[in-house]
């Protein structure tokens, strides 16, 4: 069990983790990736198929290829929006791949267990929520070692696949940014320019039923 000092570590981490998109450049060392890589991998997993890898990623010519695949898809999605909104959206910092001395592509094997992983072949997307997991564990590992971490989630699949030669049946999952930063916000960045505010918890709380 933990302590006074242990829980209160972790609700601090819960609630003052960010995802964060400049760093200054700062090396991480060894000991700290490898903690935060540890982290993921203790994640829980559905049927215990531990469906993640992890690609880190430190090469610079590497990390250009992936923002350009990122900047594209940016740029396609800006069409969602129209007059200030789009500008808004396009004025948003989405990624700091170049930035970020490592990225981390976060992948799912669908196949990882065999045909009947315990829980999986109920609902197929637990390998997916697996990594999820994985990823929320790093997020509070980099907190808890001082580093900051931003998730990527503007790209093809097809295009990260190819730039990191991943076979056609893994699914890249999430690209993660790590490193150091001068600048963390007390709120999350959406909130903090006006784009989404956080829900009031009592709206989405529903008893024995939806209500």
């Amino acid at each position: 069990m933990l302590n006074d000092s242990e829980r209160e570590g972790i609700f601090k981490a819960i609630f003052e983790r960010r995802d964060i998109r400049s760093f200054n450049g700062k090396p991480i060392s060894k000991d700290k990736l490898n903690n935060i890589l540890m982290a993921g991998h203790h994640a829980p997993s559905v049927g215990f198929m531990q469906p993640w890898d992890f690609i880190v990623i430190d090469s610079q010519g590497v990390k250009e290829r992936l923002a350009h695949a990122c900047h594209k898809e940016i740029q396609a999605l800006s069409i969602h929006y129209e007059d200030e909104k789009k500008t808004r959206f396009l004025s948003l910092k989405l990624e700091g791949i170049r930035e970020a001395p490592i990225t981390i592509c976060i992948t799912c094997d669908p196949t990882r267990g065999g045909g009947h992983v315990i829980g999986r072949n109920s609902i197929p997307e637990t390998d997916i929520l697996s990594v999820a997991c994985c990823i929320q564990n790093m997020w509070l590992a980099s907190y808890a070692e001082g580093i900051a971490m931003g998730w990527v989630s503007f790209y093809k699949k097809t295009d990260v696949r190819e730039i990191l030669n991943i076979p056609p049946h893994i699914d890249p999952i999430a690209l993660i940014s790590l490193g150091y930063t001068d600048v963390y916000p007390t709120k999350p960045i959406l909130e903090q320019v006006n784009w989404e505010r956080r829900r009031n918890l009592n709206n989405l709380i529903h008893h024995n039923v939806w209500e």
